[in-house]
């Protein structure tokens, strides 16, 4: 019983963190959100902003699901040290990006930021991979999102 109790707790602390951190950062930038980014030229294809809160949310409960996949499995320490070490690097890298871009106002920081992010949820999802192709699948979908992201930063980078 104390085993299921430990792995609750760990889905709970997994998932609160990764939500945890994208409410923070939202909060912490949302000063830029305001006539910055309004006035600023933007794609056609920029999505509406109603799109973003949904899709982060379901996308940081994926990755906190993923995280706690790693965190609790059987694997040895030194390994899972690794896993979540670079999980650690790639969350930090997403909690600031929306500082850059937002409070901050700087695309171009944003993009250096945001091109680092996806190097390292790549090696999140191959590192993963290596003890749960499951934890790894999970991360599909930030990988495409943030993808699509950096392509978007880029754009508004260049259109400003």
């Amino acid at each position: 019983m104390q085993n299921n109790l430990s792995s609750t707790a760990k889905l709970i602390i997994s998932i609160t963190l990764c939500l945890g951190g994208g409410i923070a950062s939202g909060f912490f930038s949302q000063s830029g959100l305001g006539t910055w980014y309004m006035s600023i030229n933007k794609p056609s294809w920029n999505p509406p902003a109603y799109l973003f809160g949904p899709v982060w949310t379901t996308l940081y409960i994926l990755m906190g699901i993923a995280l706690w996949t790693i965190w609790k499995s059987e694997t040895p320490e030194a390994y899972k040290k690794k896993a979540l070490t670079i999980f650690g690097i790639q969350l930090f890298l997403n909690f600031i990006w929306s500082l850059l871009f937002f409070k901050f106002e700087s695309p171009a920081w944003a993009l250096v930021d945001i091109l680092m992010m996806v190097v390292t949820i790549i090696t999140t999802i191959f590192i993963f991979a290596e003890s749960s192709k499951k934890a790894a699948w999970l991360l599909v979908p930030y990988i495409c999102w943030v993808s699509f992201a950096t392509i978007l930063n880029y754009t508004i980078w260049s259109l400003n």
